[in-house]
């Protein structure tokens, strides 16, 4: 893994669980809430990683990507119990409406960009909310746990900027459609999603066919990976696709999107991957934005519904090798974090920050499998995009 050699901020506040759809939904914000209490354990807001606040985004912000309609409808719905907005995608089952929605979804737009604007400013080589990362919220409609999407309006800000090659990664196991659909037509914006397939998982889109629009060819990437994927199958997918786009794209910041619930034990989705394969993920593409970017690197969360046992653990490998202090995955879990999980949550977490699996996978390079529905998955998007930045799609 490359060295770290800059500062690496976190943008957060403990007001940032308030983005919270209630006690029976899948997305709990105590994930956030354990994960920042496992970083703090780990000594790393002491050692690498700085705490920085959280602003709230103004209504001038969230404009740059939703409509009026939208955000009035969040404002509205917010302020009384009951009322719903099911044209915008509010009071449905996965988009339940709470009380100061607006105020909760604004303050995680707030700290993404807040996140963007270091990394742009030089203040921060690499930042990070991860509380954020709601990559399905549409321009005018909620969507997937996701009321405004701040990955999309953090690169917008950025475009503003005049940055003019922003590389968006999306790891979630859901295709990150409402990211790809805002950027559709915008050659500027390279979004590349591996998620598993939309004939199993919502939101039922992203497949390799769907490359972007008219001018805009080829800058939407879609790996539909099949249920059961588990680490070697997933890094197989990524090495293929992903560093070879990168390269050919020259990204001047690489923005992450990190949902979780790729994990075998997530219960909304069906990969299997291990916290040993999520944690490769993420050296890997840290020492692309070393490669390609001079570090310039954007993290944001994004789902995973294991709240306890992998969540907190995935995203403090994630922080921690941020900061350049990654670590070891044969280390135990605080004594301390079990024993607060134990009194919240009454369950038991795991003792170590590993899962036991070594994560290895075979290169690309050595044979395409047509027999392999792994392996065709791959191929599919090879063939629909390589070709578009001017690549041999073949092995």
């Amino acid at each position: 893994m490359v060295e770290c050699h800059g500062p690496a901020t976190v943008v957060f506040d403990k007001s940032l669980t308030e983005y919270n759809f209630g006690p029976e939904h899948p997305m709990a914000p105590i994930r956030v809430d354990l994960t920042m209490r496992l970083v703090e354990e780990f000594g790393l807001t002491d050692n690498g990683l700085q705490l920085v606040p959280a602003p709230m985004a103004d209504l001038e912000l969230i404009a740059k990507v939703h409509s009026e309609s939208l955000i009035e409808a969040v404002q509205r719905v917010g302020t009384t119990q009951g009322l719903v907005d099911h044209a915008h995608g509010l009071g449905t089952d996965d988009n339940p409406v709470f009380l100061d929605m607006h105020h909760a979804s604004a303050h995680v737009v707030g700290a993404s960009v807040e996140a963007f604007r270091q990394v742009h400013s030089g203040e921060s080589l690499h930042s990070a909310n991860i509380a954020g990362g709601l990559h399905h919220a549409m321009p005018d409609r909620a969507s997937g746990f996701c009321i405004y999407n701040d990955v999309a309006v953090g690169i917008t800000w950025l475009l503003e900027q005049g940055v003019e090659r922003i590389a968006y990664i999306d790891v979630d196991a859901h295709h990150g459609d409402g990211v790809e659909k805002i950027f559709w037509d915008d050659p500027r914006v390279l979004t590349v999603s591996l998620h598993e397939t939309g004939q199993m998982l919502f939101p039922g889109t992203g497949f390799p066919s769907e490359t972007g629009g008219d001018g805009a060819e080829g800058s939407a990437v879609n790996v539909a990976l099949p249920p059961g994927t588990a680490d070697a199958g997933w890094l197989r997918a990524f090495h293929a696709v992903v560093p070879p786009l990168l390269r050919e794209f020259q990204p001047q910041v690489l923005v992450t999107q990190h949902g979780c619930d790729s994990h075998m034990e997530d219960p909304l989705t069906h990969l299997m991957l291990s916290v040993d394969g999520q944690r490769a993920a993420y050296e890997a593409l840290h020492d692309l934005a070393h490669e390609l970017t001079e570090g310039k690197w954007v993290v944001t969360g994004g789902g995973g519904y294991s709240v306890s046992s992998v969540v907190p653990r995935a995203w403090t490998h994630l922080l921690a090798i941020m900061a350049g202090q990654p670590i070891d995955p044969q280390a135990d879990t605080p004594v301390e974090w079990r024993t607060y999980v134990a009194l919240q949550r009454h369950e038991q977490v795991p003792f170590r920050m590993t899962d036991g699996r070594v994560p290895a996978y075979r290169d690309w390079r050595e044979g395409y499998d047509p027999e392999a529905w792994l392996d065709r998955a791959i191929h599919a998007t090879r063939m629909e995009v390589f070709p578009l930045h001017g690549l041999d799609p073949q092995p």
